[in-house]
């Protein structure tokens, strides 16, 4: 009689992972083999992964370009609860101040403009010849130029060749503070690398924009301002003065009083300050400025003391004053500025805006009253208002550290 042979199956004789006893082995070859599929494909999933987290970063930057990643979760919730009908790639975020041709031949046309930098400036009719100045240096750099009308003629300069190119927004009475809280929101000057808020009483004879600006991006400057002639202007704070010798200074040194000005020196008005009168800031630090004016303080003093907070980092270093582009503070007082509360000549009265002249007194009865010294203790409530609520932003904000707070010198 034959014996018996051993049945086994063809499928599992041909198994490579069975050995001839039938239990499951694994070859080396085989599972160096399994093992580049595994990893192949888990490196296609993360690699989808994080193509998938680009796209929404990208759109998230397109929608909210100055919200940091904490901010965007809570603001994109707010948001999209109003836009969430519109598909995310339509979303159109941020404007600018670029004048748009009605028709593609328009006169308007300029294909070569490419600004970079803005200039906003508050005016009054009787300031017309010392902007006009001022604004023809600034497009010769190709600026984009904003004039804030705050006497309410606009008419009276349309007969200078680059009115056109500029936007003129009128409100009357109204400071340069109101107007950039209002009209400077960061989404819609975003475009730019530079805004330049300034005064319309400012000489620019030694003065060029593109020199500024580049000595501004070299010495790392976020918010900055143009030193003053001593000899020809107006000055509130010696930090402002134009060291003759260098190219910018970021601190003055002083001992009278209780004021005292040294090297270990780390806050206002030693060093990280600039006067409100001219500055220039950086896009960053303009958002962040944009945020710290408050809407309803339009006078914006107490400000410039807050300032190095919006300076991207080390107020001492990146606030500074360049000395070798300077320029000259006239000094000529407007909505009660620093020359309220002295007595106008008539020739003083010549140079004032129609602004200053309307508010210099006002009738009632027989009794003269001085407006601009009203809107100088309103101006002086509004300090003491903006000081109360810094405090109480700081002492309410449990999250929020102070910078300079245990910094020998810091005077914030």
């Amino acid at each position: 009689m034959k014996g018996v042979r051993s049945w086994r199956s063809p499928s599992l004789s041909k198994n490579p992972f069975l050995d001839a006893a039938g239990s499951r082995r694994f070859s080396s070859k085989s599972f160096t083999s399994f093992g580049c599929f595994i990893l192949l494909f888990m490196l296609f999933l993360i690699l989808i992964t994080m193509k998938h987290q680009y796209e929404h970063i990208k759109m998230d930057n397109t929608w909210y370009p100055f919200a940091s990643t904490k901010q965007r979760p809570q603001i994109m919730m707010t948001h999209f609860d109003h836009i969430h009908s519109l598909p995310r790639g339509i979303v159109e975020s941020t404007s600018d101040m670029e004048l748009k041709p009605l028709w593609e031949t328009s006169t308007l046309t300029d294909k070569n403009q490419n600004h970079k930098a803005l200039l906003a400036i508050p005016v009054g009719i009787k300031q017309k010849k010392n902007v006009n100045a001022m604004v023809q240096k600034f497009l010769a750099e190709n600026f984009s130029i904003i004039l804030f009308h705050y006497d309410g003629n606009v008419d009276g300069w349309h007969d200078l060749g680059w009115s056109d190119r500029a936007i003129h927004i009128l409100a009357h009475n109204q400071t340069k503070w109101w107007f950039a809280k209002r009209f400077l929101h960061p989404d819609v000057v975003s475009i730019y690398d530079y805004i330049f808020l300034w005064d319309e009483d400012l000489g620019v004879e030694n003065f060029h924009p593109g020199r500024y600006l580049r000595i501004m991006k070299a010495e790392g400057l976020e918010i900055s301002q143009p030193a003053l002639d001593p000899n020809q202007s107006e000055i509130h704070h010696r930090i402002t003065i134009r060291n003759k010798t260098g190219k910018v200074h970021r601190r003055m040194y002083a001992s009278r009083g209780s004021l005292n000005c040294s090297d270990a020196s780390m806050g206002p008005p030693c060093t990280g300050w600039v006067e409100g009168m001219a500055p220039v800031f950086s896009r960053a630090s303009w958002h962040c400025t944009w945020h710290l004016i408050q809407n309803d303080l339009i006078h914006g003093w107490g400000l410039d003391m807050k300032l190095g907070y919006c300076s991207q980092g080390d107020r001492t270093k990146n606030v500074g004053v360049i000395d070798s582009e300077f320029i000259i503070h006239l000094g000529i007082p407007s909505l009660g500025g620093s020359s309220a509360n002295k007595q106008l000549s008539s020739e003083s009265n010549e140079a004032a805006g129609p602004a200053d002249q309307s508010m210099v007194t006002k009738v009632q009865g027989e009794r003269v009253i001085d407006l601009r010294s009203q809107i100088r203790r309103q101006s002086t409530a509004e300090l003491e208002i903006f000081r109360k609520r810094w405090d109480r932003a700081v002492r309410d904000d449990k999250e929020w550290a102070d910078p300079y707070k245990h910094k020998k010198g810091a005077n914030t």
